[in-house]
């Protein structure tokens, strides 16, 4: 179309979904990203931001709903909070819609072209499956959900994510009030106890960048993953949906014992497994379940996280290496099986070539970006590993994020002996 600018209005068909959450339409050779739009709506559309060859709109009204559209299941969301961006996909649409994005991902960026079927896991609960949130504080001390891409505050609607207890007395006109500008962290744990902190900037002349205050509980929640007990601080990751230890536990044991049983690997030779990115060791469990006498290093730049990792695991042949990744690598021994769960920005192709040059038997990598997923992917096979299995966990519901997770084989056989 010649010469579109912001403002002007459209009426489009959406057609395919976009990463990030939008959808594409197309008109007279422009693609317009649109927000809240699912394939085969038709809509009016505001443009909000005109490049060379691309735009993004609003949606003004929709005009004829597309097949996966619903009623808005978030109060929140509905009312312009940035926390459930497919509150109005239907369950079964979503999954399509992700596993679609990421197969694009994959053959578009990843550059993949023997793609095996992508496993979608649905995790249950679909609402009431988030037991952490990181909350804003207006400038009348009421916490809120953060808006889509602002920092203004949704204080007084409901998120349909929301573990049963985890935000009541929290959001509400009847809520308590916090501390202007603060940030409020909420933590419910195994044992079903919640812990909320407040986090805010440090007076001058304070050592710590941030002062903590526990609002409700320990501030310590107690979170366990098979056999294994972690105490960390309310602030420390942790997996958001209530379901991730046990799905995801059951991913990397199934597959690591799958694989090696396939390539006539004896588990009791192999002597050392990584762990890469580890955090407090959320994956270790499920890797000593099936890798009895093999010892675990496990790498984290955190010292935080590692700490709590060695108070939970202890002399249990688990190593915790606190340094950068690719730095450790190098002084690691070499791994029968590999791990890895990145940060969003991937792990990289430096990263993954020295991963690849130990010639691990197994490698799982696990990403939570469809984008780094498939260039890290890219990587594996640039350095003579392919992709045998691959999972899609939908692990964040009502939202266009996903978890996605990787199992890579060496093309060549490497040997036993070499591995252990």
């Amino acid at each position: 179309m010649e010469n579109p600018s912001v403002g002007q209005q459209l009426q489009v068909t959406l057609e395919s979904p976009a990463h990030g959450g939008e959808s594409v339409a197309r008109t007279d050779g422009l693609v317009i990203f649109v927000p809240r739009t699912v394939p085969g709506d038709v809509a009016l559309v505001e443009l909000t931001e005109v490049k060379k060859r691309f735009a993004r709109a609003r949606v003004v009204e929709i005009l004829e709903p597309g097949p996966g559209r619903v009623a808005d299941t978030c109060a929140a969301a509905a009312h312009g909070a940035g926390c459930c961006d497919y509150s109005f996909v239907s369950a079964e649409a979503e999954l399509e819609l992700k596993a679609q994005v990421l197969r694009e991902q994959l053959e578009r960026i990843g550059k993949l072209t023997d793609i095996p079927e992508i496993e979608t896991v649905s995790m249950a609960p679909a609402s009431g499956w988030r037991t952490r949130f990181r909350l804003g504080v207006d400038k009348a001390g009421r916490a809120g959900i953060r808006a889509a891409q602002s920092n203004e505050l949704v204080t007084d609607f409901d998120c349909r994510q929301a573990a049963e207890g985890a935000l009541s007395g929290i959001l509400g006109s009847d809520a308590q009030r916090f501390t202007p500008g603060a940030e409020i962290v909420v933590a419910l744990d195994s044992n079903g106890d919640r812990h909320v902190v407040e986090t805010s900037k440090a007076g001058r002349g304070k050592t710590a960048r941030r002062t903590t205050k526990v609002i409700d509980g320990s501030g310590s929640p107690v979170q366990r993953v098979g056999e294994y007990q972690f105490t960390l601080p309310a602030v420390s990751f942790w997996q958001a949906h209530k379901a991730a230890p046990e799905v995801y536990s059951e991913i990397v044991s199934s597959w690591i014992e799958q694989a090696l049983d396939e390539r006539d690997v004896d588990v009791n030779y192999l002597k050392h497994a990584w762990d890469l990115y580890g955090g407090v060791g959320f994956f270790i469990p499920a890797m000593k379940k099936v890798l009895p006498k093999a010892t675990v290093h496990s790498v984290e730049l955190a010292p935080q996280a590692a700490k709590v990792g060695r108070e939970t695991f202890g002399n249990n042949k688990v190593d915790f290496v606190s340094k950068d990744v690719f730095a450790a690598l190098p002084h690691l021994p070499k791994p029968g099986v590999v791990v890895l769960d990145p940060p969003r920005k991937g792990a990289g192709a430096d990263t993954v070539a020295r991963i690849a040059a130990a010639q691990p038997e197994v490698v799982i990598h696990v990403g939570c970006d469809p984008a780094t997923f498939a260039r890290d992917l890219n990587a594996w096979y640039e350095n003579g590993y392919y992709l045998e299995k691959l999972s899609l966990c939908n692990a964040f519901p009502g939202t266009h994020h996903s978890e996605s997770f990787g199992l890579l084989l060496p093309v060549a056989e490497n040997s036993q002996e070499d591995s252990a």
